[in-house]
This record gives structure tokens, sequence and C-alpha cells, in this order.
């Protein structure tokens, strides 16, 4: 008899050790199959949530996701049938964590990200289309065709979009005014106005911005900085063609390398994006060609400390009427063929970017600029805020979606190297860049 026992025992502890090992508790079959009973029986639906850091969280002291978790536990209360589980990915190992995740078919439902991203997993056939979300209303109620476009692959809508914010220039107030040239810089601005800026900028001895070129990282800022020069374009309004080696191009990238020749722009073979925007953070440069809202937010305590306050402008061109790269924040739902968790997705969209109180909030928490004009001036009394909001008007067609983007940034990036190290013409160099990046759309 107490042979027996023992042996029920030993099958007992034998099977849940097997089970342990082989992580039974984690197939996702069967969690599937779970989560379909546990609807069927509570009338619940459940969604996996995933967001890059995109929100800033209420206080500092918040531990990260405690913002996120608000905002479910908001939308749980006027939704008691739909339950969401939140996990936060970051920028290093999130992209290669969601790949995996669409290639099996599981664990995301929901992602807020932007359109690059999105846009190839839309094209790849992991999205549900969004189409029906883009009625009349809301188009009229965003009036931003440029910003619509960068929510659609092909005509199809594959992102909700939620916050936008520009890319432009920054300055050092105090170099600016100790070279008599603070009233020169403002929307508007001319080529000819930069070139009378750095003139004096150097003359006063101060160390310039510099044009970087090591890695891709923050490139979107020179492409549109060689582009606005002489009035040029990085691509055609239907994403078709690269125009940066046409005549206004070339023109742009003479221009950046006399002034690089006279000390009045820097050579960024050797820096990066980052480095050369913390050179200005620190006060070791006097402006920067890449600033945006969010280098604002992260900075400012190091700007306080080093006595740095940024003058921000757009890019300067030669009509002074400039055209800026920007990126969006928004929402993309994953096709896993269960309707009622894409219902449920979108219900937690639309609560997220069009309800009057969290939609607002969250704009807010991203540190960007509402895409609905209906929810008006959300920053009121926050004067660099309501400055950048108006600059929307300036947004260039978004190329960032279309197909062979990643390859053209690495010629982009090599052309930059090869100029201004010396290695090629800048006529030749731009003209090779074009022809190459144009093979990228046709991949």
């Amino acid at each position: 008899m107490r042979k027996n026992m023992r042996f029920g025992r030993y099958v007992i502890l034998t099977a849940l050790l097997g089970c342990l090992v082989s992580g039974c508790s984690a197939d996702p079959a069967a969690t599937g199959q779970e989560a379909a009973v546990q609807e069927q029986e509570t009338g619940i639906t459940e969604i996996n949530w995933w967001s890059f850091p995109i929100f800033a969280q209420t206080s500092t002291r918040d531990e990260p996701g405690t913002y996120e978790r608000e905002l479910i536990a908001a939308f749980e209360k006027e939704n008691p049938d739909i339950k969401i589980r939140y996990t936060r990915l970051n920028y290093i190992d999130g992209p290669e964590q969601l790949s995996i995740s669409l290639k099996r078919d599981e664990e995301c439902d929901l992602l807020l990200d932007a359109p690059g991203r999105i846009m190839d997993y839309g094209k790849k056939g992991y999205l549900v289309k969004l189409d029906d979300m883009f009625d009349e209303s809301f188009l009229a109620d965003v009036d931003n065709p440029e910003l619509i476009g960068a929510c659609k692959s092909q005509d199809t809508a594959y992102m909700y979009p939620m916050s936008s914010a520009p890319f432009y220039m920054a300055f050092n107030r105090r170099m600016l005014k100790s070279a008599g040239v603070l009233d020169l810089v403002h929307e508007g601005w001319t080529t000819e106005d930069f070139t009378k800026v750095t003139a004096a900028l150097q003359e006063a001895g101060y160390v310039p911005g510099a044009v970087f070129c090591k890695g891709t990282g923050g490139d979107q800022g020179t492409r549109a900085f060689v582009a606005n020069l002489y009035d040029g374009e990085v691509v055609s309004p239907d994403g078709s063609a690269y125009l940066l080696g046409s005549e206004k191009g070339i023109k742009a990238i003479k221009y950046i390398s006399s002034e690089i020749d006279q000390g009045r722009m820097l050579s960024g073979t050797l820096l990066t994006g980052t480095e050369a925007v913390e050179k200005f953070v620190y006060g070791q440069a006097s402006f920067t060609i890449l600033w945006g809202t969010s280098l604002q937010k992260n900075y400012k305590i190091l700007m306080d400390t080093f006595g740095v306050i940024p003058v921000e402008v757009p890019l300067p061109s030669e009509d002074g009427v400039p055209e800026l790269e920007y990126l969006v924040n928004g929402f993309c739902v994953m096709d896993h063929g269960n309707q009622k968790k894409i219902e449920a997705a979108k219900r937690f969209i639309r609560f997220a970017c069009d309800t009057p109180l969290w939609g607002p909030r969250n704009v807010q928490r991203s540190g960007c600029i509402p895409v609905r004009k209906s929810f008006g001036n959300i920053y009121y009394g926050d004067s660099h805020m309501e400055k950048v909001a108006g600059w929307t008007k300036y947004y260039a067609p978004y190329y960032n979606t279309v197909d062979g983007f990643a390859d053209m940034r690495e010629l982009w990036s090599s052309t930059l190297q090869d100029i201004l190290g010396g290695y090629e013409a800048p006529e030749n160099a731009m003209k090779n860049f074009q022809e190459k990046a144009n093979l990228t759309l046709r991949k």
C-alpha cells in the first residue's frame, strides 16, 4: 500500500517537474485557448497593448509605465467588457521582440509607435486596415494631407495618429546676442540670413554647429537642411523619386562645403547626431541643425546647468518658406483574425486619441502637438509649444515609409562622409547618391 502511495506521489511530482521544464504553461496555443474559453465564460475580451516609451510619466518619481496603467484603468472603468495587459518596450531590443511576436502570430494586439515600423508591418500583412477610422469628420479635423499620408501605405491606413512634432534648428541665445545677430534668427529667415549669422558667430570666436554623418541617427536633419537651403526637395510629392541630387541639392552641398572650409560650420564625419546635439547642449557649439520638442524636454536640466538658452527656429531657405521633417505618434492593430480583439483595440484607440479628457492629456504626455485641430491650444501659456505648433504648416512629404528607406539612409550617410571627408567631388557624389537611392525604391 505504502509502495503504491509513494509511486503515486512520484508520478505526480514527475509530471509537475516535466510541465515546468517544458514550459507547458507558456504554450501559445494553450494560452490562446484559455483566453478564448475565459472570454466565452466571462464576456470579457482581453488584449495586449505594447508601446515604446512615448509617454512621459506624470512625476519623475513614477516608475516607467505608471502613466500608461492610469490610462488603462480609466478605459477599463468605462469599458468593463475589455481588459488590457500592458508591455513597455525599449528601443534597444523592442523591435526584435515585436518581430518575433508578429512571426508567431501571438502576444501583441495593439501597438503605439511611429510610421516607419508600422508601415513596414502593414506591407507585410500583419496589420488591420484602419480606413474606416479615417472618416470625413476626422480628416477635416486633422486638415493636413501630409500628416495623413504618413499614416498610409498605398492609400491604405494602418496607423491612427495621435500627436506630431516637427524637427528644426536651435541656436545659443547668449552667443547670438554677443555676436549681434539675434534679430536675424527668426521664422521665415533665409539662407542669406543664415550666412550672415554663421559669419558673425565665427568672428565672435564661437564654435559652429556640425553637419554630422557618423551613422544614420538623426539623418533626417541633414537631408532637410540640404534640401531647404535652395528650396530643393528630398523626395518627390508622391514618394516615387529622390531629388537631393538635383541642381538645387548640388548647390546646397557646395554651399555647406564652402561654409566648412571657412570655419563657419563643422565637418561631422566623426560625429553622430546625438554627439552633435550634445555639443550644443553643453554650450560647446553655437547651434545644432537637429532639434525638436523631445530634445528640448529631455535636455532641459543639462541646458540649465550649462546656461544654454535655445533659440528655436525653422530651417533657413532661399525663399523663407521651409519644408520640415517631422515625427508622428500613433496606434496600429495586429491582425490575428479575432474580430472581438480588433474591435476592442479600436475602442481603446478612440478613447486614447479622441476623447475630450484623455486625448489632449495623452498628446501632452507625448510632448508633441495634437493632430486634431479641435483640441485647440493644449499648451496655453507655454510659449515654446505654442510657437512650435504653428510650424506644422511647414510639413514636407513624409517619406520614412517608402520601400528601401533603410538602404537609402545608409547611402546618404556614406555620401556625406565622402563629400565632407574630401574623398569625392560634391556634384558627382550627389548624382551617384540620387541614382542609387532611387534604385532602393524599386527593391
